[in-house]
């Protein structure tokens, strides 16, 4: 899930120890600084007639391009990433009050209290954007437009607080009467299983055999997420690690072959970890490489999560699933849940849960048009783009001859000189950002010392 782009290394340390880096660079490149331009300032591009004005919040920068083709009847306002108490109330809510009938659309759970009092005192309707359920042929969200997107006038999906859009329709809406689309669901199932397609695809095709070695016992398999995601501070009523869930699991099946599979983006250093996978390595086997989601579960008995996605996945291939918290597709029958769920008295077939999450609930984008499409088509599209690799490589800056990046384009080669820094204060995910787009990089930064940094380095973007 994509939660409001942030520098993906933790502590001030690092933080203090990029800008003296990158302050070297710029001092030994005899560069004038430049005023940082105020950000809340954005020109207010004019829309064609009967767009709805619609204000984005905490979209980032290469997202923007996107929301606008897939929602061509929206004339997006992007507020600024680092928006101050100041400018929200000279600049922003004059324009939001100005504005006619309009709505918001909020990247994320979170978002200003200010903001959200003035949709609630105007009756402005807000939209929760998040990811939909099937993002993108890469094997991580790393700025690849989505194929998806879950809008939500409620609250996001994750959150268990209160009811969402998808909880609302998996209570109210009457499954067994429609068999057109039950009989659609059955299909899309399959289609999804077949293909092996999941949330993430590519990246190393490995087989569970070499992973997890023979299988000769009960296999338990502990989907390991970033403890401090959104999904689990508010789909998680009480405070679960992963290293607690590794435990669970362990006490529960002590004959079973236990599998730790933590997060991705952690073993790669791009999200921070809150518990050490090595102190409970007495309890299980650490899995540290890369493994497709389909072929993970595709040898497992017993999948436990706190709310991961892995979880629906694993119910879709008959796996029994255990919930240590309160994803969307607990509390229907299907699950083995450790939370209470008060709202959730109804049970669902898989059918109907999956025709609610894949068929009903998100939006789906074609990749090459923008076009809303569906879930059909957008399983093929990431079909053929596992098919052809280049497709999924990621663009970078066009070389011209004037531009942001100066006169012949000189600046590019500043991507060479401070690529190195950003590994060492940070990972390889930020720097095939960094090298993807360098200026909105730095303008996506929610320091203001290294946006300031990035504005010296590239003034004119």
């Amino acid at each position: 899930m994509d939660v409001t782009r942030d520098w993906r290394i933790s502590g001030e340390t690092r933080t203090s120890s990029v800008i003296v880096i990158l302050t070297q660079l710029v001092h030994e490149m005899n560069t004038n600084t430049v005023e940082a331009k105020s950000e809340s300032h954005n020109t207010v591009r004019v829309g064609t007639a009967g767009q709805i004005s619609t204000f984005a919040v905490h979209v980032t920068e290469w997202k923007r391009v996107f929301l606008k083709r897939s929602f061509p009847d929206r004339r997006f306002h992007f507020l600024p990433k680092n928006l101050s108490t100041k400018d929200l109330e000279r600049t922003w809510k004059p324009r939001i009050l100005a504005a006619g009938p309009c709505e918001f659309f909020v990247w994320g759970a979170a978002w200003s209290p200010a903001l959200a009092a003035i949709a609630t005192k105007q009756d402005i309707p807000v939209w929760f954007v998040e990811d939909g359920f099937l993002r993108s042929a890469r094997p991580s969200a790393s700025r690849t437009s989505p194929l998806s997107l879950a809008l939500d006038s409620r609250t996001p999906y994750f959150d268990c607080r209160q009811p969402s859009d998808l909880e609302v329709l998996f209570s109210t809406n009457d499954f067994k009467a429609d068999a057109a689309l039950m009989e659609r669901a059955r299909a899309g199932i399959a289609l999804l299983l077949d293909s092996g397609i999941s949330k993430y695809n590519g990246g190393p095709q490995r087989t569970a055999e070499e992973m997890y070695g023979a299988k000769t016992r009960k296999r338990i398999l502990v989907v390991g997420q970033v403890e401090d995601d959104a999904s689990i501070q508010y789909g998680c009523p009480s405070p679960m690690t992963n290293n607690d869930l590794v435990r669970l699991a362990a006490a529960e099946q002590p004959e079973a072959q236990i599998l730790y599979k933590p997060h991705p983006d952690v073993l790669s250093r791009v999200r921070p970890a809150r518990s050490d996978p090595a102190k409970v390595a007495h309890l299980c086997e650490v899995i540290t490489e890369s493994l497709p989601l389909a072929e993970a579960l595709r040898t497992v008995d017993h999948v436990y999560t706190i709310t991961s996605l892995a979880g629906i996945e694993a119910l879709l291939r008959g796996i029994r699933v255990t919930t240590a918290g309160s994803p969307f597709y607990s509390g229907w029958g299907l699950t083995d849940d450790r939370q209470p769920h008060p709202r959730r008295g109804r049970r669902l077939s898989l059918e109907a849960l999956f025709a609610g999450a894949y068929l009903l609930y998100p939006r789906y984008f074609d990749p090459v048009t923008g076009e809303q499409t569906s879930f059909e088509a957008t399983v093929a599209a990431i079909k053929r783009q596992l098919e052809e690799p280049d497709v999924r490589r990621l663009s970078r800056p066009t070389w011209r001859p004037w531009g942001p990046y100066g006169v012949l384009g000189w600046r590019h080669l500043l991507t060479a000189i401070v690529a190195p820094a950003i590994r060492r204060a940070g990972n390889d995910r930020d720097v095939e950002d960094f090298r993807a787009d360098p200026i909105g990089f730095f303008r996506g930064l929610s320091d203001r010392r290294l946006r300031l940094v990035g504005r010296i380095l590239y003034p004119f973007g």
